[in-house]
């Protein structure tokens, strides 16, 4: 352990630095430039570094490690508690300082560029999926204003449209036709730009990566795999399966006191992008379980028919929830194990 511990209060342009000693007490107080910081962060012995794990932490945690230190990011709502009274840059420091003495308190990992810019492709690409969404929505608005109805969906939205702009004899202004066309084409561009960055993500999950090894696990398509991979540089940071699951949301929130314990919903904390992506993959392995069912039930594998009489029970939400919970904990069995996908594998508590 470092002798000194040096805590830093991020911002764009002014930092508050505050060093403290072995015991907690601060020695020094500094507001520092962009380049004073990284001067001093060069000059200054080797130490433990702490920040928030906020926008640019993970920037300012490699410049650290460049010059020597360590450094642990911790997450901002278990900081902010240690907060007292005002929010002042010199408060937020000694936060800081207090959070990097609990020591139930885990760091988040240091990103590398390769795990951030991939993280930006899938930021990027949701981004665009939004505006494509909504423009859609808009022209069905403006439509149905008109008293034409599209019926839901963005498939459906984009045949019928074209057709209904292209037609003489619809009920649709001249001006408004020229609009629609311009936003048609707002819409395809946005299409190409989303299979562009599909294709950069398929680049990331060549064969011999982590991505391609977890799109064994059913549910996890290329999506959600190089997604697990940015979010997520090494599977040994989780103690367990279970704790994966419950670093991503999916397990129960608990009430407890003294003899009562009750479990709610699942918590929903975490990386809220990694939990959708894994309901959506859950719900497709739900509705090819039901459609398999259909057929022949006997192929069915120990996961397929748990599913399936899950959601006899609590219905079709509750299961592709629960279902997303497990596929979860074989994600992180598969990644940190380095094993192949067993699908016919039964764990031993799986009739607990």
């Amino acid at each position: 352990m470092n002798a000194k511990t040096i805590a830093i209060d991020l911002a764009k342009n002014v930092f508050e630095v505050a060093v403290a000693d072995r015991g907690g007490r601060v020695e020094q107080r500094r507001r520092l430039s962009r380049r004073q910081l990284v001067r001093f962060l060069g000059t200054h012995d080797p130490a433990y570094v702490v920040m928030e794990a906020c926008g640019s932490a993970h920037h300012w945690a490699r410049v650290a490690v460049r010059h020597g230190h360590q450094v642990g990011l911790l997450p901002m709502q278990y900081v902010r508690p240690y907060r007292r009274r005002n929010k002042t840059d010199r408060a937020d420091t000694n936060a800081i300082l207090e959070a990097a003495r609990a020591p139930d308190i885990t760091p988040v990992p240091v990103k590398t560029p390769e795990h951030q810019a991939l993280q930006g492709l899938h930021r990027i690409r949701a981004q665009w999926m939004r505006t494509r969404q909504a423009r859609i929505n808009l022209m069905r608005g403006l439509l149905r204003e008109l008293g034409i109805v599209i019926p839901q969906g963005a498939r459906t939205a984009l045949s019928r449209i074209p057709e209904l702009v292209e037609d003489a004899e619809a009920e649709i202004p001249g001006t408004m036709r020229t609009l629609l066309f311009e936003v048609l084409a707002e819409v395809r561009d946005l299409e190409q730009r989303i299979a562009g960055i599909e294709r950069e993500l398929q680049r990331y999950a060549r064969p011999e990566s982590d991505a391609r090894h977890l799109m064994q696990v059913p549910g996890v398509g290329l999506l959600t795999a190089t997604a697990m991979v940015a979010a997520v540089p090494d599977p040994s940071l989780f103690r367990n399966a279970r704790h994966f699951a419950s670093w991503l949301g999916l397990t129960p929130r608990e009430s407890s006191s003294g003899q009562r314990r009750r479990l709610g919903g699942i918590s929903k904390r975490g990386n809220t992008y990694l939990r959708t992506l894994l309901i959506h993959g859950a719900r497709a392995v739900l509705n090819r379980a039901k459609m398999q069912a259909k057929g022949d039930p006997s192929p069915l594998n120990h996961r397929q028919r748990w599913v399936l009489a899950l959601e006899a029970r609590n219905g079709h939400n509750r299961a592709a929830v629960a279902l997303a919970n497990r596929l979860a904990r074989v994600v992180w069995a598969v990644w940190h194990h380095r094993r192949a996908f067993d699908a016919e594998w039964i764990p031993a508590t799986a009739d607990r």
